[in-house]
């Protein structure tokens, strides 16, 4: 009797065939568990780094110069001394420090220990040179900074007398206003066939 209750009980697996699906079952389970929580992550990573890329974009084009009307040319009969232009605040944005640089020596270019954080550039066919001497005056509405702030317009005025070259008639040069924060405002102009006091460059 207990010999044949021995075989039914071993022939029925019944219980031991659900065991196993359930553990498969939960298997199943934890790694889809585990591939969903690894999806959601990824998709985090990337919206987190996208809002930081769309941030970064709105502060480049916050912080960046716009040139307000004409380049005007100052100089005599034979060559090109000094550039003026006006600039503002492109979209209203962030404002920016035109803490002029310190010109020791008169050399037309800013010295070494100089705070500015606005650069100039000049280039031509022939030569380039960075960090040229200039000056910010304000123009119009001032809260008495030097800041180039929403709504205000600075009038900045480049000594070319650094550029390693004379700027005469016909000559092509380009000036890079740059920022620390932002694109540069790029100024490329022609010097006419007759050179006056002062002219506006096209």
């Amino acid at each position: 009797m207990l010999k044949r209750l021995a075989k039914m009980m071993r022939r029925d697996e019944r219980g031991i065939t659900g065991l196993e699906t359930a553990i498969i079952l939960i298997a199943f389970v934890v790694v889809a568990s585990v591939f969903a929580y690894t999806v959601l992550s990824a998709g985090i990573f990337s919206s987190q780094k996208g809002q930081e890329a769309i941030h970064s974009g709105l502060e480049q084009a916050r912080s960046t110069l716009e040139m307000k009307g004409n380049v005007v040319a100052q100089g005599n009969a034979t060559q090109v001394d000094y550039l003026v232009f006006c600039v503002a605040n492109a979209l209203n944005g962030e404002a920016i420090d035109l803490t002029i640089p310190t010109d020791g020596d008169s050399n037309g270019i800013a010295d070494d220990g100089s705070t500015n954080v606005v650069v100039i550039s000049y280039s031509s066919e022939d030569v380039r040179q960075d960090d040229l001497a200039w000056t910010a005056s304000p123009m119009g509405l001032d809260d008495g900074d030097d800041l180039l702030e929403a709504g205000e317009l600075f009038e900045i005025t480049v000594d070319l007398s650094g550029v390693g070259e004379t700027v005469d008639a016909y000559h092509t040069f380009t000036i890079q206003v740059k920022p620390p924060v932002g694109s540069a405002l790029v100024v490329e102009r022609t010097t006419p066939a007759a050179l006056d006091d002062y002219m506006i460059l096209y």
